[in-house]
């Protein structure tokens, strides 16, 4: 634990160190502040516009939690169905990967227009970012199950049902929460870009009105928010991951 406290001061330090330097660069350049905001300019703008701004926040950290679910339940329901059946994994995986090609912000005005402004075209977008990571992330982890461990059940007449829920599902938890972090950081970027689709709140929505207006300290304060929200989302992961997966070995990183 105290290792770990004093290994996540150093990135806050050399994120304090490069704010000091954007400060006085910004400063002795004398850089107008509607182009580029010293972060003293940008931290007051939080404080001061927060009782306006947290509506916005609230409303996207909604849409992120609920695209988020959505999104890992048909992620990993399509890579079970994948995986189980290989007709289905040979037909449709190279489709799967085609398909993560299409921008989501070009992919965003379609759905518009087939499906209006409510909340079935953000929902969408947010799935349609979160899937794909914990499809890709489980249908590896299944792959990777020991072929001697495969063998010996079958040797010992498992069927292949048991032979995924007790063996190829639980090995492949570290892979599926793998899959599950970057989707969660993926689902707030989702939530905003839906948010830019039409909506009445969000910090999309805070971000147009604050880019229109040349409020670029408001756009720094929606973007921390963002980067915020995100390893919010991602430590929330982590810290499930380590209550579930209590048999993963830590390697080198962790110590």
């Amino acid at each position: 634990m105290r290792k770990n406290l004093v290994k996540g001061w150093r990135p806050v330090l050399v994120l304090l160190l490069l704010f000091v330097i954007w400060e006085i660069v910004v400063k002795i350049a004398e850089v107008p502040e509607w182009l580029l905001p010293p972060p003293s300019k940008i931290f007051a703008e939080a404080m001061t516009g927060w009782r306006d701004f947290y509506p916005d926040v609230f409303s996207t950290v909604k849409i992120s939690l609920f695209g988020f679910a959505i999104g890992a339940f048909i992620g990993l329901a399509v890579a079970i169905l994948l995986h189980l059946v290989p007709i289905l994994r040979d037909s449709f995986y190279p489709l799967l990967i085609l398909s993560q090609n299409v921008p989501i912000i070009v992919l965003a005005p379609l759905l518009v227009i087939w499906f209006g402004f409510g909340l079935l075209p953000k929902m969408i977008v947010i799935t349609l970012v979160c899937f794909f990571p914990i499809t890709v992330a489980a249908l590896d982890g299944f792959s990777q199950t020991p072929s001697e461990l495969k063998h010996y059940m079958m040797m010992a007449g498992a069927s292949k049902t048991q032979l995924f829920w007790k063996l190829e599902l639980p090995f492949s938890l570290p892979s599926i929460f793998s899959g599950l972090k970057i989707s969660a950081t993926y689902s707030v970027m989702g939530a905003v870009i839906s948010e830019w689709l039409g909506a009445k709140q969000g910090i999309g929505v805070f971000m147009t009105f604050a880019s229109s207006s040349f409020r670029t300290d408001r756009v720094f304060v929606a973007i921390f928010t963002i980067m915020f929200l995100s390893l919010l989302f991602f430590s929330l992961i982590v810290f499930i991951e380590r209550r579930v997966v209590r048999w993963q070995p830590k390697g080198d990183y962790n110590k």
